[in-house]
């Protein structure tokens, strides 16, 4: 069973950083394209970073580019979001998914990880 699980989330306060972390289990790693989402209270699930197999190549949210860097770990099947300089604006559910690198839709979603950044 494919399953994406995210972790490092948390509360903190403007200014400070988190790293997120999803570790994906099976096949779904090799050559998947992964990303981060998140969603705000009331607002639709929006992209913030992604990332390529071979991490040759990485894209952002301008709300986010500066601030925030996606890697990825192969040989752990694990792919991280580091966020400094949060901001309250940031406060959000996060999500880890996954895509065949060939497609365009992300088709296996993590189940998230809050993220809460006080002012």
């Amino acid at each position: 069973q494919v399953q994406l699980v995210e972790s490092g989330g948390g509360l903190v306060q403007a200014g400070g950083s988190l790293r997120l972390s999803c570790a994906a289990s099976g096949r779904i790693f090799s050559n998947y394209y992964m990303g981060w989402f998140r969603q705000a209270p009331g607002k639709e699930r929006a992209f913030v970073a992604g990332i390529n197999w071979s991490r040759t190549t990485t894209s952002y949210a301008d709300s986010v580019k500066g601030r925030f860097t996606i890697s990825r770990d192969n040989a752990k099947n694990t792919v991280y979001l580091q966020m400094n300089s949060l901001k309250p604006e940031d406060t959000a559910v996060y999500y880890c998914a996954a895509r065949p690198q060939s497609l365009s839709e992300y088709n296996y979603w993590g189940q998230g990880t809050q993220v809460t950044v006080s002012s």
